[in-house]
């Protein structure tokens, strides 16, 4: 399927909060990510979504400070939507990851293997968990919690690892159960240095 299920709303037709912070978003990358327009077809989970999204992936915002940067946030959505299968969150946040990092390689490394990738110990540590969290939550037992601590995780960052993952365990399903596809501009993102 190379369309959406559910056409894209035109930007002009929704509520003036919405509207105005997809022209921001318009106004800070160059276009309109399509998870910001699909959304937006039902307003009040739009609102109650990204405000989610946000105190998750910029908790600074919300003057809460993070064990994550901001790097660490987008390699876990990344690892953990390619284990989704959600080709839009890998692609959309895999740019975003390269970027943060300054790695043109890390995005795909980590969505096919991420014990393989170039990364720290660390990030390694924190993706052990996250694909934990992914796909045998159940399982989690306090040893998860102490090999994140080897590397100077604490509780609450592993709180963070585990609700960025959940979130977005539910942004890959919405993402495949309604086609949505990843903006062209996605996908050299972050790979070749922007000319001056």
């Amino acid at each position: 399927m190379n369309t959406p299920r559910f056409p894209l709303p035109d930007i002009n037709s929704l509520p003036n909060d919405i509207k105005a912070k997809v022209l921001e978003v318009q106004e800070k990358a160059g276009f309109v990510p399509n998870v910001f327009l699909a959304f937006a077809r039902r307003p009040a989970e739009w609102r109650a979504f990204f405000a989610y999204h946000d105190a998750l992936m910029t908790p600074e915002t919300a003057g809460r400070t993070s064990g994550l940067t901001k790097g660490d946030r987008e390699m876990i959505v990344t690892t953990t939507s390619a284990a989704n299968n959600c080709l839009y969150c890998v692609v959309a946040h895999g740019a975003i990851l390269r970027i943060y990092e300054k790695k043109p390689q890390v995005a795909d490394q980590v969505a096919v293997n991420h014990r393989k990738a170039e990364i720290s110990d660390r990030q390694r540590a924190m993706l052990d968990f996250a694909m934990k969290v992914c796909l045998d939550a159940q399982s989690i037992e306090d040893a998860d919690f102490e090999a994140l601590q080897v590397h100077g995780f604490s509780d609450e960052d592993a709180w963070d690892i585990a609700a960025i993952t959940a979130f977005f365990g539910l942004s890959n399903r919405m993402a495949n159960f309604a086609g949505m596809m990843p903006n062209p501009e996605f996908y050299l993102m972050g790979r070749v240095p922007k000319v001056k």
